[in-house]
């Protein structure tokens, strides 16, 4: 999936295109209104800034709401209500106010597809991507580990199916217990910590599922590696 990411502080708009590419995301970055209107290769989501060096991204908001449907997530340090309702009046899917993190913007990203792509598109999109190796296909319940299925039992699979939902959040025992196994679960929980290793196995290299002591577990996506000189033609 595709972003244009409209933003002029370099610090921030590299922050979160790395955070984003960690996320299997493809990102184009321009950093004025007239480059994102001029933007020629199909994209999937803008994320905005308003604060831009040539024009108000307000306008450029407008702009590409005229062009299509394209899914528009503003992302700003004008945190006035004003400035939000405008933004979404004129076309914006989504509003975010820096200071932000990158979980949030990726969780917005999400919501905002769910809510613009009808079912058959969503199911036309295929596979989710977590970093270089492993695909999770929702809709056949398959996950394949650098192409090749991955054998998982279903609760194996249940388990992933969550924890991929928001890689990088922390969840409670307490949460994926509820959801993978049932609300009214009274078990012991050793049945996750079993689930968690087997996991960890089948996964290693891929992603890395970490413990956070007394609280539960979150699945960390690993980085795309850095091209080396060597790998330039």
């Amino acid at each position: 999936m595709r972003v244009l990411l409209v933003e002029d502080d370099e610090p921030v708009a590299e922050s979160l295109r790395r955070g984003l590419v960690r996320y299997g995301f493809e990102v184009s970055w321009v950093t004025t209104g007239a480059a994102a209107l001029a933007e020629a290769d199909p994209y999937d989501l803008v994320l905005l800034d308003l604060g831009l060096p040539d024009t108000d991204g307000l306008d450029v908001c407008r702009a590409l709401r005229r062009r299509g449907d394209v899914p528009i997530i503003v992302i700003s340090a004008r945190s006035d209500e004003t400035d939000r309702v405008v933004g979404l009046e004129i076309g914006a899917d989504d509003y975010v106010s820096k200071p932000f993190g990158v979980r949030e913007v990726i969780a917005r990203i999400r919501a905002v597809l769910r809510r613009a792509r009808p079912a058959e598109q969503q199911a036309a999109a295929g596979p989710d991507r977590y970093g270089p190796r492993l695909t999770v296909d929702r809709r056949a319940a398959r996950v394949r580990l650098d192409g090749a299925e991955l054998p998982l039992t279903p609760k194996e699979y249940d388990l992933l199916a969550f924890l991929t939902e928001e890689p990088g959040a922390l969840m409670s025992r307490e949460q994926i217990m509820e959801a993978v196994w049932d609300a009214n679960w009274f078990g012991p929980t050793k049945t996750l910590d079993v689930h968690v290793a087997a996991l960890r196995r089948k996964l290693a290299g891929a992603v890395a599922i970490e413990a956070v002591r007394g609280v539960g577990f979150r699945l960390v996506v690993a980085p795309v590696p850095a091209a080396s000189p060597d790998d330039s033609p």
